[in-house]
């Protein structure tokens, strides 16, 4: 609980995946990668209640092995390659609610970030209670500064591509897909996990930040979990 209001924890989990096909399940390190994810959302003791919401029987028995709850199956509209977050969260969020079973807050945990833990997880949620916030959102350094991207053509000559390498010793910082905590009530109202106002970042470290979408990803994951 937050300051005696509840938490529920949604982890989307849909079966199909062209890129990196049946990734959630995939073995990192010895376990399903979804695994990694319910584990550290059921360590954290601020979450009331964890839920997959997926589409897959496999996802959906793997989840309630490792102690997740599946307490129905996502319908095929929210399933496809175009089906949004949000969309998933708020089906979730209402499913529920008509189950009898309401939430002040709730945090998405996607398990394609396996390597943020139930201590990530705790400090974001002590961050939103602090900073008196509706919404904490993590984010990692960026490993390359925008202005060393640019455009090619097919002549791939890089002489506006070199004038745009700006220098400066400005820290810039993204998105890294771990955390999206949010006060439902504005969530609802927004339909945005980026909320206008009290919305704060949550800085993790880049090794701490792999969001698994290729196979190099899912490598460089190993790598890291057997060097720490």
């Amino acid at each position: 609980m937050i300051c005696n209001k509840k938490l529920l924890a949604i982890i989307p989990a849909r079966g199909g995946s062209k890129r990196l096909p049946r990734k959630n399940i995939l073995d990192l390190s010895g376990k399903p990668m979804i695994a990694w994810t319910i584990e550290a959302a059921l360590g954290s003791k601020y979450i009331d209640r964890v839920v997959v919401s997926t589409d897959d029987d496999e996802i959906a028995l793997i989840s309630t092995k490792y102690g997740a709850d599946v307490p129905f199956k996502r319908p095929d509209f929210l399933s496809t390659d175009q089906s949004s977050s949000i969309d998933t969260v708020l089906h979730t969020i209402n499913t529920l609610e008509n189950q009898g079973d309401s939430y002040e807050y709730i945090i998405l945990l996607q398990p394609t970030s396996p390597l943020r833990n139930f201590q990530h997880i705790n400090n974001s949620i002590e961050q939103l209670i602090r900073k008196n916030d509706e919404a904490v959102i993590s984010v990692c350094e960026m490993e390359h500064r925008p202005t060393w991207c640019g455009e090619l053509d097919e002549s791939l000559d890089m002489i506006n591509f070199v004038n745009n390498l700006a220098q400066d010793d400005v820290k810039m910082y993204r998105l890294n897909g771990a955390i999206y905590l949010n006060k439902i009530s504005s969530l609802k109202k927004e339909k945005n996990f980026l909320l206008k106002l009290k919305c704060s970042a949550f800085v993790m470290s880049q090794a701490h930040s792999i969001d698994i979408d290729h196979d190099i990803d899912l490598d460089l994951a190993r790598v890291v979990i057997n060097r720490y």
